[in-house]
């Protein structure tokens, strides 16, 4: 795999489409709603090996960012944790009751909203919680991550992480440039940033990711580079660069953004291209979508060794784990089921206090979908596939079976996209950054859909 990419706005525009991130196959807008929680107590209950990754949604924040579209609840009462977290205890028991006792937890990530809505004492009370009910690695590859916003930190709060067993951390920080920030109502200086940086280094994370948005009102060429300045001097071990979907009639908080604001779609272009040639100065190396690694950080190594997955994470080195959720709208993935938790917190809580699972939505996979989800993380991952291990896993004749998904990637290859051969399937260096529109074409939801959905890839 080659370390450095091509950019060519030409063709990246010709082929920039709305798509999928794919962090799941079927996408979970294929999921259908429930009325029983007797598929996912199934998945739960039928004995497996695996090991488990847990993700638990905390949805509060103190303060609304207009770009957002996650689910959250905006409030400055931080009573409103108390009930949640007996709910979210209640689910993890269930939960944890269906499992039985014997699997291990590989990987914890704490997500929202804003974990650290949750005071020290609460963040404390939840980690004491798990460790009581699970058995958590204790071998250096465990993961176990929170995401963080620098400005809901309290003077101990990292140190008391770092003591309950939290070794990664992702900071939100989106842009350096004070206008940028104001505009969509995250202001945080770059001096708060350079601290919780270099407290976590001291305090021992084993790695740190900073999430940068491309497409913000006020942004240009000239003001990122100003933030890809500070922020390749901080030297995380990931970032993520995330492109901006302005989509004010789905997300109320985005109508506070006026579109004379926000750069041109070429302007976009720019940032975006402009940023890769900076990370790949500075020695990142390009995972994929978009996110980058320094070459010594786990998820580059898992890439060269072929070892990497995705899930509703985003890229792991974790994806042999059952991913358990809890918590409003967390999604669960056991085995060939993907299920979702009720989105309405009312919802959410009426369930389990009615003594059942808080599952609303879910997908079971058939044996298409499971070949069709090994093609495109295959894709995505490490950027090819082989019909002989397609044939050998899924008990087909590939190369026969996939005839037409191959016959719509031919644009791709006649462009030096994509090279398809006797053995397989591979990106080029030039198709990197358009390696979604190559999943597309092997995903038959998306033949006939709406694509209003989802994002463009840039």
């Amino acid at each position: 795999m080659s370390e450095h990419l091509i950019w060519d706005p030409l063709m990246i525009q010709r082929y920039n489409t709305a798509g999928p991130r794919y962090t799941s196959f079927p996408t979970a807008v294929e999921f259908r709603d429930v009325d029983s929680d007797q598929l996912e107590r199934s998945a739960l209950c039928h004995p497996s090996h695996a090991p488990l990754s847990l993700y638990l949604h905390i949805p509060f924040c103190t303060h609304v960012c207009y770009y957002c579209g996650c689910n959250k609840i905006v409030t400055k009462n931080k009573g409103r944790s108390i009930p949640y977290l007996e709910h979210l205890k209640t689910e993890i028991r269930m939960k944890h009751a269906l499992l039985g006792g014997s699997r291990c937890v590989e990987q914890l990530h704490l997500g929202g909203g804003t974990p650290t809505f949750l005071s020290d004492d609460q963040l404390t009370d939840l980690m004491e919680f798990l460790r009581k009910l699970f058995t958590f690695s204790t071998t250096d590859s465990a993961d176990y991550s929170i995401e963080i916003d620098p400005r809901e930190l309290r003077p101990n709060t990292l140190k008391r992480l770092r003591e309950l067993g939290l070794n990664r951390l992702s900071y939100g920080v989106q842009d350096l440039d004070e206008r940028v920030q104001a505009a969509v109502n995250r202001v945080q200086p770059e001096s708060m940033i350079r601290a919780v940086m270099i407290e976590a280094r001291e305090l021992g994370f084993r790695s740190i990711n900073i999430d940068l948005i491309y497409g913000l009102p006020h942004q240009s060429v000239e003001s990122f580079d100003k933030t890809l300045d500070a922020i390749i001097d901080m030297r995380p071990d990931r970032l993520s660069i995330f492109n901006y979907a302005h989509l004010p009639q789905r997300f109320m908080p985005q109508r506070r953004i006026s579109d004379d604001d926000l750069p041109s779609a070429q302007e976009k272009l720019h940032i975006f291209g402009h940023a890769i040639r900076r990370l790949d100065a500075a020695g990142y190396h390009y995972v994929g979508m978009d996110h980058f690694a320094l070459p010594d950080d786990e998820l580059a190594i898992a890439q060269r060794d072929g070892k990497l997955h995705r899930n509703f994470q985003g890229y792991t080195t974790h994806g042999d784990c059952d991913l358990i959720g809890f918590g409003v709208s967390s999604i669960s993935q056991i085995g060939d089921l993907y299920s979702q938790n009720a989105v309405s917190l009312e919802d959410w809580q009426e369930a389990l206090e009615n003594g059942g699972l808080p599952v609303s939505k879910a997908c079971t996979t058939n044996a298409d979908d499971r070949l069709r989800r090994d093609i495109i993380m295959g894709l995505l991952c490490h950027l090819g596939i082989h019909f002989n291990e397609l044939d050998q896993q899924h008990n087909i004749d590939s190369r026969t079976y996939l005839r037409q998904d191959l016959a719509r990637l031919q644009p791709m290859c006649d462009d030096g996209l994509v090279n398809i051969d006797e053995h397989g399937v591979q990106i080029t260096d030039s198709g990197r950054l358009l390696v979604r529109h190559a999943c597309m074409a092997f995903d038959p939801y998306r033949q006939q859909d709406d694509q209003t959905r989802f994002s463009k890839a840039i």
